[in-house]
């Protein structure tokens, strides 16, 4: 009991934080975007060992200056491509310089959580910074979480009630394909309640969090088997009752940059 407490008031917490980031914009949500990158960078680097090696520390510069690229609008046109080739020269110099210090995958592990989590999660801030409709707003933005969480909860709900067939049986036991397809049903149904609500495409936000809630599982998914690769329950600690950044926002790693792209397909004017 004490523990669904917990997992409960942490979760509530955390949700408040998200819809008044979310709300706020701008500077607000681009500080908590940086933050939760940047910890979850870190959460990923201590996995390897790296969080307080060169290649780790270099990693964390260079999701610094990402971001900085991000905030000035520049992280998808030349700044961001050139940032990352620069951060794969510098770790490259490393495993030359200091050879046979590092092992290759201690070098390949700083890059490719950079992009996994540092990148990917950027596309929090750069959804909300898309003009829906003619006008900057957080309307779309929060589907990446109804979609993401909807579809968690939705898969959970249906698992139980009448999952049959495992999706990954030894990945993850407990996941059934009845309840993935579930989730992904329960996801639209939740983007079209939600365009009706705001008074948005309800048609798009069922594409939307459709493609969302199919994705949002295999970041779970895969979060989960880097966890079983390398012997770790949770990533971290920082959020009670449900464990890291990493762990609570896996989904929201893939659905982030998806629901970007799908905006401005299906909203963007």
């Amino acid at each position: 009991m004490k523990s669904f407490l917990t997992r409960l008031i942490s979760g509530i917490v955390l949700l408040a934080i998200i819809i008044s980031t979310g709300i706020a914009g701008g500077p607000v949500l681009f500080g908590f975007t940086l933050l939760i990158s940047l910890i979850g960078y870190w959460e990923f680097l201590k996995v390897f060992g790296l969080e307080k090696k060169a290649p780790g520390i270099c990693g964390m510069i260079f999701a610094v200056l990402y971001y900085g690229a991000v905030y000035m609008g520049e992280a998808l046109n030349l700044a961001g491509p050139l940032l990352l080739v620069a951060f794969l020269m510098v770790l490259m110099g490393i495993y030359v310089v200091t050879f046979p210090k590092y092992k290759t995958d201690e070098i390949t592990a700083p890059f490719f959580g950079l992009v996994y989590v540092a990148l990917m999660l950027s596309f929090l801030y750069q959804t909300r910074m898309i003009p829906v409709e003619g006008k900057n707003t957080p309307i779309v933005y929060f589907l990446i979480f109804i979609c993401s969480w909807g579809c968690d909860t939705c898969a959970y709900a249906v698992g139980m009630l009448i999952g049959k067939h495992k999706m990954a049986p030894v990945l993850s036991p407990k996941k059934s394909v009845e309840g993935g397809i579930g989730g992904i049903v329960g996801a639209a149904l939740l983007g079209a309640i939600y365009g009706l609500i705001f008074e948005l495409d309800w048609q798009g936000c069922v594409i939307l969090c459709a493609a969302g809630g199919a994705v949002s599982q295999i970041g779970d998914l895969a979060a989960s088997a880097i966890k079983r690769n390398h012997a770790i329950k949770d990533y971290g600690h920082l959020i009670p009752g449900h464990g890291g950044i990493l762990d609570r926002f896996d989904s929201v790693i893939f659905t982030a940059p998806i629901i970007y792209a799908l905006t401005l397909l299906v909203f963007s004017r």
